[in-house]
């Protein structure tokens, strides 16, 4: 009968349970899925036991002379073990050699802890490896002297054939439009050749890693110059640009911007003038070519110009024609184009005329032909009755003012009127020499005639057309 009711008191007991355990089972946070991995447990710290095996010190002593003794840095190394406490004592050659000990010694089964004596050995003859590894290396530097002979002969070889053909100075002369060109054309060659057989020569010992490496590095190092030296490299690609275009010849006068003067010479780094008061003057190349030239001697016909002011109240357009008829008939001057006269403005006092006249550079100078043209003119329009007046200025008095004493003078005293200056006008001279002036011709002659060195080689050809 007790069995019987065993059960069934179990199952009353699970129906009264049942309604508690729902809300509790509510209240307590839901399961995590399946899916979710749970953390993995940490492994357990080692346990050191609390009992030892008689002989277990001699087996680990053992083992790890064994393992030692099989390392060639750790055999001069002291083991000694008890209770499972390992002692090393003793030198090593390297300082790392210290640390892979006990990491070597850790992994013995049984060792409890390690007492690390390790130091390293700084003598000179525990360094016996590393000598051993330097003797190598000069043993096999020793055995790459031929092979490193052959490629020196190589990129010698290379190098001559390079020389060889850039001394083809009469192909390059013929190929090349100046000596400039030329020069450029042979180093460019022989550094083609240089560097090609270099090449090859690294490759025949093997180096292609430090090739990369210098190739790499002159990349760099080229390309930092480039930055550094960049007024320099324009100024050398500006010299070839002008040695090609010709833009003048030696002795032309110029005007380079608000530089003048005559030619000297062209060189690879500057353009050499010799201004009219004589003086040398170097101007960068690369200013040349991007300046604004102007070339007196290319065309020998020159025009000038200067301005004459007549009276406003004068016949303008007869004035004109007079200046005009008198230019003309001076000798230097050329028929055609013939002189010219314009009128320009009206002044506050004056009609502003001006007058042009061509003249041939080759046998009259432009500033003397001016220094005659502008008193010629001036002459004949005075002598013809022609006011050349000068500015006119306009005072206005302040009555507050009329009985203030000038100039020391009372009010009662007498002025007398200034004398009248009477200019004497002289005929200019009709033959006064207006021939050119050849003495900055002559010096720029001796100049280009004097060798200035092969820094300073002239790259004007007179046998090349002007651009």
């Amino acid at each position: 009968m007790r069995r019987l009711l065993a059960p069934a008191a179990l199952l009353a007991a699970c129906a009264t349970a049942l309604p508690v355990a729902a809300p509790v089972a509510a209240m307590l946070p839901a399961a995590a899925p399946a899916d979710t991995a749970a953390p993995e447990p940490e492994p357990p710290a080692q346990t050191i036991d609390n009992t030892q095996n008689a002989g277990d010190d001699t087996r680990i002593t053992e083992r790890i002379r064994g393992i030692f003794a099989e390392l060639p840095a750790f055999r001069g190394v002291r083991v000694s073990v008890r209770q499972g406490v390992v002692t090393l004592s003793g030198q090593v050659p390297q300082q790392e050699d210290i640390a892979r000990a006990e990491a070597i010694v850790g992994r013995v089964a049984g060792v409890v802890t390690i007492e690390n004596g390790l130091e390293r050995d700084t003598s000179l003859s525990s360094q016996a490896g590393g000598i051993a590894a330097l003797t190598g290396k000069l043993d096999d530097f020793v055995a790459m002297i031929p092979l490193f002979g052959f490629a020196i002969v190589v990129w010698g070889v290379i190098a001559l054939i390079g020389y060889l053909i850039a001394g083809l100075g009469g192909l390059w002369r013929r190929i090349a439009p100046n000596g400039f060109l030329e020069e450029l054309i042979a180093s460019a060659i022989r550094f083609v050749f240089i560097v090609g057989g270099l090449v090859i020569a690294l490759d025949i010992v093997g180096a292609g890693a430090l090739l990369g490496a210098v190739l790499g590095g002159a990349g760099v190092i080229g390309l930092a110059l480039g930055f550094a030296l960049r007024d320099t490299i324009e100024n050398y690609v500006a010299s070839l640009m002008l040695s090609l275009r010709q833009p003048f010849r030696g002795n032309d006068l110029v005007k380079i911007d608000d530089l003048e003067g005559r030619v000297i010479r062209l060189t690879s780094r500057a353009t050499v003038l010799m201004t009219l008061d004589g003086n040398h003057l170097r101007v960068p190349n690369s200013q040349v070519f991007k300046a604004v030239i102007t070339n007196y001697t290319r065309n020998p016909q020159r025009r000038f110009a200067f301005d004459l002011g007549v009276d406003a109240d004068d016949d303008a357009l007869a004035a004109r024609n007079l200046g005009r008829e008198t230019l003309q008939a001076l000798p230097f001057i050329l028929a055609k184009p013939p002189a010219e006269g314009r009128i320009v403005e009206v002044g506050d006092s004056n009609v502003v005329i001006r007058f042009l006249g061509w003249i041939d550079q080759t046998e009259t100078d432009w500033f003397k032909a001016q220094t005659r043209a502008i008193p010629a003119v001036k002459q004949a329009l005075e002598e013809a009755g022609f006011g050349l007046p000068e500015p006119i200025y306009r005072l206005r008095f302040d009555p507050r003012s009329a009985n203030v004493p000038i100039g020391g003078a009372g009010p009662s005293e007498e002025r007398k009127a200034p004398k009248k200056t009477v200019r004497q006008v002289s005929p200019v001279p009709h033959e006064e020499d207006v021939r050119p002036v050849a003495e900055i011709e002559e010096m720029v002659e001796d100049e280009r005639r004097q060798s200035g060195g092969e820094q300073d080689k002239d790259l004007l050809d007179h046998g090349r057309p002007v651009e």
